[in-house]
């Protein structure tokens, strides 16, 4: 039993409401958490407690001598269960109690049930798991429904009893706990008087923060901690924890006696106890060497594209180093990173999402990949969280929250995401905002440990008078001016076009804009593509490729006549122009076993064909 630092002096509300009505109503509906922990006084030091355990200490300060508690499984037992509480139920109730659950039927409970509620001393019945009790609420079997009626009898048929120590009526109660309301027959609960309705509510802020308080001890350091400490502690126990329970709270705190973290690491540990991890890598000191020349490393794949490389490494730091959210007074559990890329096609968005993940984790394909253009339709968001509950497959969860929880430690890329459905583009709020999701099972995914990367078009192109696309922004303009038109663009479209403004305010403002690949850029992407392609033969043929430098500049010419769309538009050029015709002729030298190197000494064009010369 740990003591609490700031004591509570007042029940739950829900143990006020039942202390209150104890002798005007002679049952009671628990619905809620009943699973969970509960603020409980006893010997007048705070203390969480099972419901059970917090039920009995409220009726024991009345003069109530035990709970008699039923479930479908055990029958009947006594809590607490001790030789007085034995002897007592057992003259009461006249069954023989030997500290055993004992077995009895829905058909005979009824008559314990009233043995109790009818007797001289204090006591109270608890139906346990009454969800449990009906194989289905809407279709009773005849001895659920000879039960149901024999307790609505029950409720009308009790008195309060008059006992010691203080001579008050008071009831004795019937306690039904379920997990909600109508797991129960609803003709039982409606316009009945004589049954009470208690609802259980997830633990505020201030719950939590007593519970916090209390679970103080299970951190390394709390001894030595000064009281500015706790209070600190506390309340960002309680801001990190919204949601949950506070049974979740007492398994962080036992997470964190295990691992020996300190009061300051309670972050760490709400954090590993939502993504089932208790290795976080973003601490590891390998993380930090590796994106130590990160800029450069990224560089080497990414062509052209500095400024954006600058921007992405700044956050990536930012997210190593814990600072996400750092500007604001709440603790923040929003994802370690996000990253908006926006600029035109086939400039190194995905490029640079892929050398991302193989910096941080060591494998370009760690990456969570979602094409948007995939969920343009309403009812496409089912696959990324689920079907709603009663709907086919519903169980299954969705593809989003499904590989979150299976790799919480990730990178999480939405591609072209303007082509998304905008009811979907609503989700994306609570992941900002709030790091979580929950799914159509009902289970809570933590993004609070991944980085989110959107790529998008928007404000390259524009629809004019005739319904044509064409380009709104032309390569070659100063990338200044790129940038300003890209993030207008965006601006509109979610402020205007959408009308969901707080989309783009969670955002803020880690839009990335990628420039148009430049002249010089384009040649250096076309070499790099050249050397894949010789090392490509090289390993399939066991042939050395050589290219005179008279067929490298026709197809640099070639390939980098239009660069409006990008390094991908390069490579397609290439294929075209190089590769295919390359394939064709290395097709007809295969039975040729003696060669081992070509080299290629003219390329051209004849009648819409492209020709490559070998020799």
């Amino acid at each position: 039993m740990i003591p609490t630092l700031i004591p509570m002096t007042t029940w739950p509300r829900w143990i006020a409401d039942l202390h209150r009505l104890l002798g005007i109503r002679p049952q009671f509906i628990l619905s809620g958490p009943i699973r969970d922990l509960f603020l409980t006084l006893l010997d007048g030091q705070t203390v969480l407690l099972p419901i059970l355990d917090c039920l009995w200490e409220a009726l024991a300060i009345h003069g109530y001598q035990y709970l008699l508690v039923y479930d479908r499984v055990d029958g009947l037992r006594l809590h607490p269960d001790t030789p007085a509480t034995r002897q007592g139920a057992s003259r009461t109730l006249h069954q023989d109690f030997q500290g055993a659950p004992v077995p009895v039927s829905l058909n005979r409970l009824p008559t314990v049930l009233r043995a109790l509620i009818t007797a001289n001393v204090r006591a109270a019945a608890v139906i346990d798991s009454a969800s449990r009790v009906p194989i289905s609420v809407q279709q009773l079997t005849e001895a659920e429904h000879e039960f149901f009626t024999a307790c609505e009898k029950l409720a009308y048929v009790a008195h309060p009893i008059i006992a010691a120590p203080d001579r008050t009526p008071r009831f004795n109660p019937l306690l039904w706990l379920c997990h909600r309301e109508n797991d129960l027959p609803s003709w039982f609960t409606l316009d009945n008087e004589a049954v009470h309705r208690l609802t259980l509510p997830a633990p505020d802020f201030d719950a939590r923060r007593h519970a916090a308080e209390l679970l103080a001890p299970s951190f390394a350091d709390h001894d030595q901690a000064v009281p500015e400490q706790h209070r600190e502690f506390a309340n960002s126990f309680a801001q990190l924890t919204e949601g949950l329970s506070l049974h979740s709270l007492f398994a962080i705190a036992q997470l964190a006696e295990a691992q020996r973290l300190p009061l300051a690491d309670i972050g760490d540990a709400v954090r590993c106890f939502q993504v089932g991890e208790l290795d976080n890598p973003w601490k590891k000191a390998y993380l930090r060497e590796r994106i130590q020349n990160a800029a450069e490393i990224i560089g080497q794949r990414v062509k052209g594209q500095q400024p954006a490389i600058i921007k992405t490494v700044d956050i990536l730091m930012r997210s190593v180093m814990g600072l996400t959210g750092a500007h604001t007074a709440a603790t923040s559990s929003r994802p370690r990173g996000v990253l908006f890329f926006a600029g035109p096609t086939g400039v190194g968005k995905t490029e640079l999402a892929r050398a991302l993940t193989a910096l941080l984790f060591g494998d370009e394909r760690a990456y969570i990949r979602f094409d948007m253009s995939e969920f343009a339709a309403e009812h496409a968001d089912a696959r990324l969280l689920g079907a709603p509950p009663g709907y086919v497959g519903y169980d299954a969860g969705g593809e989003l929250t499904n590989a979150v929880r299976a790799r919480p430690f990730s990178v999480v890329l939405f591609d072209e995401i303007e082509k998304a459905h905008p009811r979907i583009l609503d989700k994306f709020l609570q992941i900002l905002e709030d790091g979580r999701l929950t799914d159509g099972r009902g289970d809570t995914v933590y993004f609070s440990e991944a980085i989110l990367i959107f790529t998008s078009n928007l404000g390259i192109t524009i629809e004019d008078n005739t319904g044509q696309r064409r380009l709104r922004i032309q390569p070659g303009e100063p990338y200044e001016q790129v940038e300003r038109q890209v993030r207008a663009a965006i601006s509109d479209y979610f402020k205007f076009t959408l009308g969901r403004p707080e989309i783009l305010n969670r955002i803020g403002d880690n839009i990335v804009v990628f420039d148009f690949i430049q002249p010089a850029i384009a040649e250096q992407i076309f070499a790099g593509m050249l050397e894949h392609i010789t090392r490509r033969i090289a390993d399939e043929h066991d042939l050395t490729l050589c290219i005179s430098e008279p067929v490298r500049q026709q197809l640099l010419a070639w390939c980098t006549e239009d660069l409006s769309d990008g390094g991908r538009g390069i490579g397609n050029r290439l294929e075209t122009t190089f590769v295919n015709p390359l394939a064709r002729a290395l097709f007809h030298l295969a039975d040729d076993q003696q060669r081992q190197q070509i080299t290629v000494t003219a390329v051209r064009l004849d009648d819409h064909i492209y020709r490559v010369e070998l020799a």
